[in-house]
């Protein structure tokens, strides 16, 4: 699997563009906006998108999706169901954000922890991470040992739990439980900033470091 980043938005949100060698078939996950950037990388890569995949429902995330998945007849993968407030609700964040009008959007498929999505024939594992907002997914590709994990966790920070229904604990939960079990080496694609892995931030991130959570 071949990745490229595009950051997006005011706000630098890492779109990410995915695509399977064998069949050229692509994804974005999380297209927040500046859809000429995204497309630009599609026609750079001469990748064929398929899909249109979601972690999180806040707007930086997926401000572009309805406008994307309408232009290009794509099915939408995700988020999972508890974000459906959020998606509800992107008319009021973006004039709230003073981000150009965004419509709602209905997901073709809710994603759920245990589920998979296939990228031509490359296989993403979902995992349910709730804590920054309650239908949060990331996306792990076992073969590269990449995750894209959206605003769960970054270099040296994590995810803000002040939105309704954000919640501290349940956010480290979830990254002690689902994220760390996939493996030091794991490289991970955050929702804003550089790359990291998760070795790196069990050693030095001050929020999920293993000599700060020690009970």
């Amino acid at each position: 699997m071949k990745f490229q980043v595009i950051p997006v938005t005011p706000y630098q949100q890492n779109c990410t563009l995915l695509w399977c060698e064998a069949t050229n078939k692509a994804a974005v996950v999380d297209p927040g906006g500046d859809l000429e950037r995204i497309e630009q990388a599609i026609a750079e890569h001469g990748v064929e998108l398929e899909k249109i995949l979601v972690t999180h429902a806040h707007l930086d995330h997926v401000g572009g999706v309805a406008e994307l998945a309408k232009r290009l007849g794509l099915p939408i993968e995700g988020p999972h169901r508890e974000d459906q407030f959020w998606i509800d609700m992107l008319p009021q964040q973006a004039q709230m954000m003073n981000f150009p009008p965004t419509d709602v959007f209905e997901p073709t498929r809710w994603l759920q922890g245990g589920d998979t999505v296939t990228v031509g024939e490359e296989v993403l594992e979902v995992r349910h991470c709730p804590g920054h907002t309650p239908g949060h997914v990331i996306l792990f590709h076992r073969p590269s040992q990449v995750a894209m994990v959206g605003d769960v966790l970054f270099q040296g920070s994590i995810g803000r739990t002040d939105f309704p229904k954000g919640d501290y604990d349940t956010l480290i939960k979830s990254i002690r439980r689902e994220l760390w079990p996939l493996g030091d080496d794991v490289q991970f694609i955050p929702g804003h900033g550089p790359t990291s892995t998760f070795g790196q931030e069990r050693k030095t991130n001050p929020f999920v470091a293993d000599h700060s959570l020690k009970q």
